[in-house]
């Protein structure tokens, strides 16, 4: 039995005045299951693209690595809890203004408001469906997140710390660093090197080149060696440009002298951290005495993030919760409740990215999302429906009107001339 069949004969078992519980729990249950069915298809497709787009970001460093297959997909899942939390909130407000405008659209609201079905049928499977999405929120991006970023920058700094995987492709030059450039000609499957060159001019006063037949990557356990054999070093004063060159049989140089600065060590930043460590961040820590701040205001965001779904709920009920006539020249609900949430959300991101430097700003990191949730729950309570004006309404549908017109007389254009050659 499809949805529309089950609420038409769920009314007039009722009669239409009577209302049970239990009839009002399978109402309840039917919205809640198109809902979360609606919610994961869209979440489910928004991560998805995201991901793509984040791994496309990081496409050189995971060509450049020399890392296996399973290596860059382990690297590349940790881009993935990241995108749960900002993608949850729009998809939840998808999935309600969608749903909820269908059955209004298939008269289904009509029905259910005709049996005598309290409000609250409508409303209380989409709070208790956004409750759930906001325990989610939270629980991803206050433990998940910071672990995978953890585990993504510690994979970062290993993978660069493997200077002689980052260089593997045989005969051509890699710039390890600015004015810092490798090549190999050619190395074995027991990892032995021929023909190792390096280009060293980071230090402005004195060029470094070295070059050697053999090599070798031993590992010391604290350290990891290169161990040059039958070579020599070209040393070359960039003020006087006197050049000494010095050969050898044998001669071993710290793989971390040939590392990014920045790589030697893994950067930790207050969004990398659990909610535990910012809520009582350790005194010692060098980013933490240099910028307060940055951890207050990661905090705030951390405690306010989470009531996005909840608002954004709010929002959509009020903007397509009732039933409405087929005659009313509006903007769609779906469009009203996105438009809505996308300013609230903006506010909010906004103020954010603000308050790493003013700390006033903080406490509008909560007042938005209250505000709008409050904003959405009095319209709802006095029954005020959340819409475009009608002069606006008219006015964009007079705009896109148009075009629609053109688009579609070209299509009929088109289609009527394939089906004239096929009659030809």
């Amino acid at each position: 039995m499809n949805g529309r069949a089950f609420v038409y004969g769920w009314s007039n078992k009722g009669g239409g005045t009577l209302f049970a519980k239990h009839d009002m729990r399978l109402i309840e249950i039917y919205i809640l299951r198109r809902i979360v069915v609606m919610f994961f298809a869209v979440l489910l497709s928004a991560v998805g693209i995201t991901w793509i787009v984040q791994v496309l970001g990081r496409i050189n460093f995971l060509t450049t690595s020399g890392q296996s297959f399973f290596y860059v997909l382990k690297f590349s899942s940790n881009l993935l809890p990241a995108a749960f939390p900002i993608v949850m909130p729009f998809a939840l407000v998808i999935a309600v203004t969608q749903t909820l405008s269908t059955m209004n659209q298939d008269s289904e609201l009509v029905v259910i408001n005709a049996a005598g079905a309290p409000r609250s049928a409508v409303i209380r499977p989409v709070l208790l469906f956004a409750v759930v999405v906001s325990i989610a929120s939270f629980l991803i991006n206050n433990f998940v997140v910071p672990y995978s970023s953890m585990n993504m920058r510690q994979m970062v700094a290993e993978a660069r710390a493997d200077v002689i995987n980052l260089v593997v492709q045989q005969g051509t030059f890699k710039e390890i660093d600015t004015d810092l450039y490798l090549q190999i000609e050619n190395r074995d499957s027991n990892g032995a090197i021929k023909g190792l060159f390096v280009s060293d001019s980071r230090d402005k006063t004195t060029d470094l080149i070295y070059y050697s037949k053999d090599g070798l990557v031993v590992d010391t356990g604290n350290q990891s060696l290169l161990i040059m054999k039958d070579g020599e070093i070209d040393r070359r004063d960039v003020q006087t440009g006197n050049v000494s060159i010095i050969k050898f049989n044998t001669y071993a140089l710290d793989l971390a002298a040939l590392l990014p600065s920045d790589d030697k060590d893994v950067s930790i930043f207050p969004k990398d951290r659990p909610l535990t460590y910012l809520l009582n961040p350790d005194p010692n820590d060098k980013y933490f005495q240099q910028y307060p701040l940055r951890y207050q205001s990661e905090l705030y965001k951390r405690l306010t993030d989470w009531m996005y779904p909840l608002v954004f709920a709010l929002i959509s009920l009020a903007a397509a919760a009732d039933s409405r006539s087929h005659r009313e020249a509006r903007i769609s609900a779906s469009f009203t409740a996105i438009t809505l949430c996308l300013v609230v959300f903006w506010l909010g991101y906004s103020t954010g990215q603000s308050t790493d430097k003013n700390a006033s700003m903080l406490p509008l990191l909560f007042a938005f999302p209250i505000l709008a949730a409050v904003s959405a729950a009095y319209a709802l309570v006095t029954n005020r429906q959340v819409g475009v004006p009608v002069k606006w309404s008219n006015w964009l549908r007079d705009v896109f009107a148009a075009p629609q017109a053109a688009f579609a007389g070209a299509g009929a254009k088109l289609f009527g001339r394939k089906r004239g050659g096929q009659g030809k």
